[in-house]
């Protein structure tokens, strides 16, 4: 078994369900240190909430730098029963590699930790420096892991010129796809205000969900922007909307909708919140007399276009598997929208995603080792770019 598998099958055995780490960071951070990377442990969070997150960097910050990034926290495995194998216990089937975290993201980590050993055995002394950001709440509420780390790097004034999130991005095989952006997340909720009454009796209340329907049909239609070359059209969508007491003779007093923007580069928070605001305007509604709403912004857009990022990457994928990766910026949010806000470039890029999340998850064996050899050739691209820089 070579040292990429044997590392995430150690890593799939530590039960991380967010936002415990179980020693995972401890174990990495070993690796690194023996390499020369200086490790630091950033708790946060409340005490019933504890986040464990690793900073570690090989070199004085004065150089380029290449962060790896991801999470060591998963998502809970759903009823064990339902496993073929304990979920952490990690298993070989068909050609697999059973458990929780197989492919989001533990495959990932050890392929980044073994891809750093690699290089630095054969570079003592590289043109750039490395990181590593790891979080154990990124399948969480992410309000105590990566916004946390970026945030002091950035009062630190830490260098980040490119990074690699390890998030599972392929489709059929490790490389076919990259994720060079992703969309932003937008969320509001409406309360709309009504009498409540007797439905026999309309005259003596108001409906509020008579009020908040033609807002709705009207929202549900509009085009907030056309995307671009790299983005799809932002959406709206409903999520959830509640009303009524349960009778069926009763006029509610309040409708409550539950709705969320996936924006693109074209579209500002403030511009779609906006819009919002003039729609309930158009028909009447007034904000404190006729309704109250609450937004959450979860993450802007980000965007890396081609660069010296994406090149270093799509070259080593071609070298490594003779893949043409396609760049995409489809799929929900990740860490990246984080990290993007204080490095410039940043690119997704793990093994294929179909089966995270779910019971039974796994890594084809055959895409593991292909993953550790891009993350490589990415970091001999990269310092190729360094020197010659120099």
């Amino acid at each position: 078994m070579n040292a990429t598998l044997r590392l995430t099958e150690e890593l799939i055995a530590r039960p991380s369900v967010t936002p415990l780490d179980e020693g995972c960071q401890a174990l990495i951070g070993a690796r690194l240190s023996a390499l020369g990377f200086v490790c630091e442990t950033i708790e946060s969070g409340p005490a019933d909430f504890r986040v464990t997150n690793l900073w570690a960097r090989l070199g004085q910050g004065q150089q380029p730098t290449l962060i790896f990034a991801g999470h060591t926290d998963v998502v809970p495995t759903g009823p064990a029963s339902a496993w073929a194998s304990d979920p952490f216990v990690p298993t070989h089937r068909d050609g697999k590699l059973f458990g929780r975290g197989a492919s989001d993201m533990k495959a990932s980590l050890a392929a980044m930790v073994v891809a750093c050993e690699e290089f630095v055995a054969a570079n003592p002394s590289p043109a750039i420096d490395i990181a590593f950001l790891l979080t154990s709440d990124e399948e969480g509420p992410a309000l105590d892991g990566t916004v946390v780390v970026c945030r002091e790097l950035q009062h630190r004034g830490e260098r980040m010129d490119w990074c690699i999130v390890g998030e599972p991005t392929s489709v059929e095989r490790t490389g076919d796809m990259i994720k060079n952006g992703r969309r932003g997340t937008l969320s509001g909720k409406l309360t709309v205000k009504g009498i409540q009454g007797h439905i026999a009796y309309p005259h003596l209340a108001k409906n509020p969900i008579h009020l908040a329907a033609p807002v709705l049909a009207e929202l549900a239609a509009t085009a907030w922007d056309s995307g671009n070359a790299f983005f799809p059209p932002t959406s709206w969508q409903i999520s959830n909307i509640h009303g009524g007491t349960g009778a069926s003779n009763v006029i509610p007093g309040t409708v409550v909708v539950d709705f969320n923007f996936r924006f693109s580069t074209e579209s500002t928070p403030e511009g779609l919140q906006q819009r919002v605001v003039d729609s309930l305007a158009r028909h009447g509604l007034q904000p404190g007399a006729d309704f109250d709403l609450a937004w959450t912004l979860g993450g802007l857009p980000f965007l890396t276009t081609p660069g010296p990022l994406v090149d270093a990457v799509r070259a080593a994928i071609y070298t490594e598997t003779g893949l043409d990766t396609q760049l995409s910026t489809t799929g929900g949010t990740s860490d990246g929208r984080f990290i993007a806000q204080v490095c410039l470039q940043v690119i997704e890029l793990g093994p294929p995603n179909a089966t995270i999340h779910k019971i039974d998850e796994c890594v084809a064996v055959a895409d593991v080792e292909p993953l550790k050899n891009i993350y490589r050739r990415t970091l001999y691209n990269l310092n190729s770019l360094a020197q010659s820089d120099r």
